[in-house]
């Protein structure tokens, strides 16, 4: 038998069920093995105690005769979703040892489905970043190198995956921040259609762009995560879908088009148009990241799949357009931390406002208030037509610009991220620098589209060498099962997925 941190989450829930092992010693195993790496600084909290009786719990469901497919699977969460056993910070100072009164609903659904909680993980400061470089706890550093970034904001997700911390783990995407860092770790990331994952529970950062989900070593085993974790939550969430619960599995192994003429067992996606965006091939784009991803696509053709040139015109729009949006509700949903009700307060000022600008000053980080002041100049008077109305307007030619590439093809398919993972600190003085990377994934994240990394090889020079590099693959509304399946066929076809960063 495999070692318990080398298995996935199928492979470990089926040598749970089978007695192999039980829920409490993968537990055990996992957790000594998150400290034994605690240098990674991939988690930000453990519950010892809690953690055990979970499992503990969840091996007294399958002593009973219960069966699911998560049921037993140690997992961890993002530290932006608030946890009743579990500290909930946002990698913030603002929210230290803050102590939630429930669980985020995605974290009750993953429970309900039998998911044990190792920890909190890692995080860019309420999700501001791409780099995992503004956790007011320290950076994560990547398991491939690390003395470099795992991408962000969800770094501490991609590196606890990437480095056998864990089987999955969750996840949360406004601008990119899961497939991102995906990328960079070599892991499998999914971000579902906006409004899939209950925002219930999960510390605001922009409300019209977050959005939950998993990231794992396989297509495979994110399409089990997000089957527990999403579903309408419309009485707690008012941006949740009112759309039926799915098994985002459904389609795994099966031909495209399930059974359309021409699709054989060699060429399981006959029939597959994937849509190459030209402004994603152009000379943004790294020539060690290009050559990978050329060579994934070369791999879909052999399963099958046709290549179409496609255009989404207004792609470097993507980042103004976020940047004005994003901090913009930024600024209106971290008004409520002022140091009143909860969060941190300073421990002198002269008068309520004093109390105000002191606690805010001394709590949030540097990126954090760069957001705050341009999303409250955005939406000043004399500013709100010129900046943010404007954005909001091109938002939705954006979104256009997908429908029209959608009637051409049903994915598509480009780099997750214009280089590979660069050095820790090597951008910290240059924010505009780290906007950029989000070039390929801000699009999608602004049309609400739903988008995956993949594991497609490896790229870097010199010391670099070596460094993972993901394929996006972005589907039209509400096919999740779609891109899973098609990923899901690469990953049959190749082993990028299943390579483990050395030492690791």
């Amino acid at each position: 038998m495999k070692a318990l941190h080398e298995m996935g989450v199928a492979e470990l829930a089926q040598a749970i069920a089978d007695k192999k092992t039980s829920s409490a010693e993968a537990t055990q195993h996992l957790l000594a093995r998150a400290k034994q790496h605690q240098a990674l600084g991939a988690y930000l909290s453990f519950n010892e105690e809690a953690s055990l009786a979970q499992a503990r719990a969840a091996d007294e469901r399958l002593a009973a005769g219960e069966r699911t497919p998560l049921l037993g699977v140690p997992i961890a969460h993002k530290d932006i979703f608030v946890t009743r056993d579990f500290p909930s910070t946002a990698g913030s100072k603002m929210l230290e040892g803050y102590q939630s009164p429930f669980d985020a609903t995605v974290v009750t659904k993953l429970a309900q489905a039998g998911a044990v909680s190792l920890g909190k993980l890692n995080c860019d400061e309420f999700a501001m970043g791409g780099s995992n470089q503004n956790s007011a706890y320290g950076p994560a550093h990547n398991p491939w190198d690390t003395t470099r970034v795992p991408g962000g904001s969800s770094g501490g997700t991609a590196v606890a995956v990437a480095a056998r911390l864990l089987p999955a783990a969750t996840g949360t995407d406004t601008g990119g921040s899961i497939r991102q860092p995906a990328s960079f770790c070599g892991v499998t990331g999914i971000k579902p259609t906006y409004g899939r994952c209950s925002r219930y529970g999960m510390v605001a950062f922009a409300s019209s762009l977050d959005q939950a989900g998993a990231m794992a070593r396989s297509a495979a085993d994110c399409a089990t995560l997000l089957t527990a974790m999403a579903g309408p939550d419309i009485d707690r969430d008012s941006t949740s879908l009112d759309h039926p619960a799915e098994d985002y599995g459904r389609l795994l192994g099966k031909t495209w088009g399930e059974g359309r003429e021409g699709a054989t067992a060699a060429q399981p996606l006959k029939g597959l148009r994937i849509g190459l965006p030209k402004e994603f091939f152009g000379e943004g784009v790294a020539a060690d990241v290009l050559a990978p991803v050329r060579a994934a696509l070369t791999e879909y053709e052999k399963l099958g799949a046709t290549l179409v040139e496609v255009s989404l015109p207004r792609t470097e729009l993507a980042i103004p357009v976020y940047y004005i949006i994003a901090p913009a509700e930024a600024s209106s949903n971290l008004s409520r931390f002022d140091g009143v009700k909860f969060g941190h307060r300073a421990a002198k000022y002269d008068d309520l406002l004093d109390m105000y600008k002191k606690s805010r000053s001394e709590a949030f980080g540097p990126e954090v208030q760069r957001r705050i002041m341009i999303g409250t100049y955005v939406l000043s008077h004399g500013y709100y037509d010129a900046y943010y109305l404007k954005a909001q307007q091109i938002r939705r030619l954006i979104a256009q610009d997908f429908q029209q590439a959608f009637a051409q093809c049903d994915l598509i398919a480009g780099p997750a991220a214009p280089t590979v993972a660069w050095a820790i600190g090597e951008k910290a003085d240059d924010p505009v620098a780290n906007y950029l990377a989000d070039i390929f994934t801000l699009p999608g994240s602004l049309a609400g589209l739903p988008g995956m990394s993949v594991p497609a090889g490896f790229g870097g020079s010199g010391a670099g060498q070596g460094l993972p590099v993901g394929l996006q693959l972005m589907g039209n509304y509400l096919k999740e099962a779609e891109l899973l399946q098609a990923a899901h066929a690469f990953q049959q076809a190749t082993d990028w997925h299943t390579r483990a960063p050395a030492g690791f």
